[in-house]
């Protein structure tokens, strides 16, 4: 049931920080990653592998395009993320030096199903990411890293993009660590982290009224661009999609650095940007970003780590996020935006569980 909550989507939003730390039960040891006992994979299997294969749909997809750059950050294998609904039809080199991982929620998704059985007929190890055991995709792959997020009822993912998410950079870790190309230090650095993000993310949650004003201050704006660089780019994406499902606002992501290959050409001051700008090596570059959109009037909503003086003046409102390792500010720049999403959709009457022409598993073409 919902709890007390007024909509299932929020109480999964709330969700989210028990969902990390269940998510890291049994995962974690002695500061680093141990994925052997639900992994049988051996070391020969492993160096037999020269590429990774990530293929999703939708939100999924976001998950693992954020996930790719951990992966490509730790290890040096080849990593290519695809939409299930295209690596089914293209022509791939996926044999048996491959490592195929396919992210579905349901493990019912049409298109990842048919992407899984081609990437296995063409015998590479396929590895599902889902939240439900006994589903099609889990009973098809050779080996299974489940979600423990619970039962999400709510169409708009939430919950499950950061059981993904969190699942995804372990693997990462995991493979990193036996592979040899992560070092030690690196490795505890972020399992350190990543052992006081639900403290983090809860932080975020109890900022729900901050955002819940802001939700109503720009409700009635008809189009959003979200931008954002490096691991904050999908992020981006999640968020102006999680706005479209439920709000039914327009509402286009796009990498801050292709601002002026078109988009900017959509500015003016009915067009709020949502700006994804923590304490990172891009924070200038993002910043360069903002205040050319606000030399066309767009009102800047910015996603920022607290502390940060130099947003303060250029931004009209702001949405502030704990200080973390960089690469796991994604798990908590989601947050803020599933709260915006949720209470635009509110403020304006939308049915917010169970959006218009949406289902929760996409199980037919």
């Amino acid at each position: 049931d919902k709890d007390g909550y007024p909509h299932f989507m929020l109480k999964e939003i709330n969700e989210q920080s028990r969902v990390i730390r269940d998510s890291l039960v049994g995962r974690l040891r002695n500061e680093s990653v141990d994925l052997s006992e639900e992994l049988k994979w051996s070391n020969e299997e492993i160096r037999k592998w020269n590429r990774i294969h990530i293929v999703a749909c939708g939100t999924s997809y976001y998950a693992a395009l954020i996930a790719e750059r951990l992966f490509e950050n730790v290890t040096e294998w080849d990593i290519r993320v695809d939409v299930a609904s295209e690596y089914r039809y293209r022509e791939l080199n996926s044999g048996p030096e491959t490592l195929a991982i396919f992210v579905s929620q349901s493990g019912e998704t049409a298109d990842t199903l048919a992407a899984e059985r081609k990437a296995k007929i063409s015998g590479a190890c396929c590895l599902a990411v889902t939240n439900v055991p006994n589903s099609t995709l889990a009973r098809e792959v050779d080996h299974v890293l489940l979600l423990k997020a619970g039962p999400e009822v709510g169409v708009a993912a939430t919950k499950t993009f950061t059981g993904q998410l969190c699942v995804l950079y372990l693997l990462a870790l995991y493979l990193g660590r036996v592979s040899g190309t992560l070092p030690d230090s690196k490795q505890k650095r972020l399992v350190q982290e990543l052992r006081v993000l639900p403290f983090k993310v809860d932080t975020i949650l109890e900022d729900h009224l901050l955002i819940r004003g802001l939700a109503e201050k720009y409700a009635n704006a008809r189009n959003f661009l979200f931008l954002g660089r490096g691991n904050s780019f999908p992020v981006a994406l999640e968020g102006a999609l999680k706005l479209k499902e439920i709000s039914y606002i327009h509402a286009e992501a796009y990498a801050a650095g292709e601002m002026k290959h078109g988009p900017i050409a959509l500015l003016d001051h009915d067009v709020p940007v949502v700006v994804l700008i923590p304490r990172d090596h891009l924070y200038d570059k993002v910043l360069s970003n903002i205040q050319e959109a606000r030399a066309r009037s767009a009102p800047i909503i910015a996603v920022a780590t607290s502390g940060d003086q130099h947003i303060i003046p250029n931004a009209e409102d702001i949405l502030w996020i704990p200080p973390s390792e960089p690469e796991l500010n994604p798990f908590l720049e989601v947050i803020p935006l599933q709260l915006f999403a949720y209470y635009v959709a509110r403020y304006k009457g939308c049915d917010i569980d169970q959006p218009r022409n949406l289902a929760k598993s996409v199980t037919v073409e």
